[in-house]
């Protein structure tokens, strides 16, 4: 028995890819996989002013996924403006304002996009409704 639990000793394998992934307090932050239009605008690897049309990819409260065509560098600011619409449980049509850094940049060779980003959402955001058009 005891040589059974020498082998068991959980630093042994901290190193190992399954405890790699693994968070703190065992919680993990919801992502809806969907693709939203949104606008993009902030300021790419040159200095310029931009905006871009592009789809969301991945969405959660904490980081946005989607590709660009403007060249952006890690730590940039972007703001976001996506147009989410109208369904069966949310009436109205809404525009979701959101600001982030982007914290990942990475070429995208399979997309339509030249890069894949990853941008880090600050905690403030606006949301507006666009009410029914009466016919």
């Amino acid at each position: 028995m005891e040589k059974f639990k020498s082998k068991m000793n959980p630093k042994t394998y901290l190193h190992k890819s399954s405890f790699h992934n693994a968070t703190k307090n065992g919680k993990r932050e919801r992502s809806f996989e969907l693709s939203l239009p949104t606008l993009v605008s902030g300021t790419d690897a040159l200095g310029s002013e931009f905006e871009e049309f592009t789809e969301i990819i991945s969405i959660s409260s904490q980081e946005a996924i989607f590709g660009l065509d403007s060249k952006v560098l890690i730590g940039s600011k972007l703001n976001m403006s996506l147009n989410i619409p109208k369904t069966l449980f949310l009436e109205n049509t809404l525009k979701l304002e959101v600001a982030g850094n982007v914290r990942y940049v990475k070429a995208d060779q399979n997309g339509k996009k030249n890069q894949l980003i990853i941008l880090r959402l600050d905690k403030s955001y606006k949301i507006k409704s666009f009410p029914r058009r009466k016919i």
